[in-house]
């Protein structure tokens, strides 16, 4: 049993992967004639034209496969991101958007795609550390990180880097203004292999570092005493679960700009399916990011003529969800 949920933990995000080839903006192309490219014991469609062959070629492994690769992988990033930073901070409204580290990574990113000298990724990253260590910063006191003390400097910091990323659009470039006010909404239109072979590493080592080390935060969760107890150092242990938590979101916005909820919904989904255990909870919640991430951005490039920013999409879809768990949340308290 255990071993077939771990099998459909991985395979699951494959198969919505899989199932996202056969759709997509391309109306000259149809699911049967993708079907074609499948190895022919699988039932694929013989007799297409060369030049038809090329095209459908062309079309799955140049635009849809890598988009649903990077789909996939900032889905996950994002997720799992979240995840850890809920147990870490042992509060289950915080998430890469309320701490400021997606503002922070995004100022970042704008600021290299608005010059030609700062590389994207670094940026990105150092601006999404740099957001969460002054909120960490403000929130922290003698007696620890209070909960409102950290949403409210969170708030704070967010609302200081969106304000410097305003600056930076309007000091840019018209025709580099376009591009970071398209990234801005949250996009993989413009997904191909350089932007998976860029964001895919640093994503991947973020993650099996998480995933390592997520007993660890079940440790963190009962206390400092209690961690300081097993011999674990709680705050060099923080410092070891906030900077791949920061790399991986990092990574993910700067390849798809600001995707929001994905980080603080999907988290909350995962613990009602597994409960709060970080150990079945962080693979879980990689799993559910990944794999919804695909299908909101199937939907966004599919269902309207006119192709609609997955970021939207996220919000419009995770906003409600979040809400109806606020509710159910709130009356299984006051029952």
């Amino acid at each position: 049993m255990r071993l077939l949920s771990g099998l459909s933990l991985w395979l699951g995000p494959l198969l919505v992967g899989f199932l996202a080839l056969f759709f997509g903006p391309a109306e000259g192309v149809s699911p049967a004639e993708v079907w074609t490219l499948l190895p022919s014991w699988l039932g694929g469609m013989e007799g297409l034209a060369a030049d038809r062959l090329y095209l459908v070629r062309a079309v799955v492994w140049e635009v849809r496969l890598p988009r649903v690769v990077l789909a996939l992988l900032v889905g996950a990033a994002l997720s799992l991101s979240g995840a850890s930073l809920q147990a870490l901070f042992r509060n289950p409204l915080v998430s890469p958007d309320v701490l400021g580290l997606t503002a922070g990574a995004a100022f970042g990113a704008a600021l290299a795609l608005a010059t030609s000298w700062l590389p994207l990724h670094p940026a990105a990253f150092l601006g999404g550390l740099l957001a969460v260590g002054i909120t960490y910063g403000i929130a922290y006191a003698r007696q620890g990180v209070a909960v409102v003390a950290l949403i409210l400097a969170g708030v704070i910091i967010s609302g200081f880097f969106t304000a410097l990323l305003t600056i930076v659009q309007f000091l840019a470039d018209p025709f580099r203004l376009q591009t970071i006010v398209q990234w801005t909404m949250g996009n993989l239109h413009t997904a191909k292999w350089s932007k998976v072979s860029s964001a895919g590493p640093p994503i991947v080592v973020a993650a099996v570092w998480l995933l390592l080390r997520r007993w660890r935060l079940n440790v963190l969760a009962l206390g400092e005493v209690e961690a300081r107890a097993v011999g674990l150092q709680p705050e060099w242990e923080k410092v070891l679960v906030l900077i791949p938590a920061t790399l991986a979101a990092a990574s993910a916005v700067a390849v798809a700009g600001i995707i929001g909820m994905v980080g603080l919904s999907l988290p909350h989904a995962a613990r009602l399916l597994v409960g709060a255990d970080n150990r079945r909870l962080l693979p879980v919640t990689a799993s559910l990011g990944a794999a919804f991430l695909v299908v909101v951005d199937t939907c966004s490039r599919s269902l309207m003529a006119h192709e609609l920013p997955v970021g939207i999409f996220t919000m419009l879809t995770g906003g409600p969800f979040f809400v109806v768990l606020l509710r159910q949340k709130l009356r299984e308290f006051q029952g």
